[in-house]
């Protein structure tokens, strides 16, 4: 039988190491160039990881130490020109998002059946337990993991 929550566990564990071996050498020029109008460079998708990361583990926190919480949503838009994203150091975030997604993965890694699925209520997407939370980070990540494979030049 295919344990659904050690199958989430892996994913989120390989998304730092699969993001730094994607970005690893490129030159600057790359991370900070938009494909195109409205769309975000590598350096800014690095970024909204780590910042995602944050939030996420936040959230997590939250919903195993509160009865239901309410989970407000945020733009990420609005917060990748308020932070500054273009202008970030890329090892810095890769290093926020490492750490921040060590924690959040050896919190999920310790949780039981009734920590899995403590329930929150999130702004955009209404009542989710926690491992729909970590299911749809570990989805953000294949999309995100892709948006950059697509940017970096062959």
């Amino acid at each position: 039988m295919i344990n659904e929550r050690a199958e989430i566990l892996k994913a989120l564990e390989a998304g730092p190491l699969v993001l730094r071996r994607l970005v690893r050498d490129l030159p600057d020029e790359t991370i900070r160039r938009r494909p195109a109008e409205g769309e975000w460079a590598i350096v800014e998708v690095v970024a909204h990881l780590a910042d995602t990361e944050e939030r996420t583990l936040g959230r997590t926190i939250r919903m195993l130490s509160e009865e239901e919480p309410f989970l407000e949503p945020y733009d990420p838009d609005a917060l990748a020109l308020e932070r500054a994203y273009l202008g970030m150091d890329l090892a810095a975030e890769l290093d926020r998002f490492e750490s921040l997604r060590e924690e959040q993965a050896s919190l999920l890694a310790g949780l039981g059946d009734a920590g899995w699925e403590r329930v929150g209520a999130h702004g955009e997407h209404g009542r989710i337990t926690v491992q729909q939370l970590a299911a749809h980070t570990a989805g953000e990540d294949a999309d995100h993991l892709a948006q950059i494979a697509r940017m970096i030049p062959a």
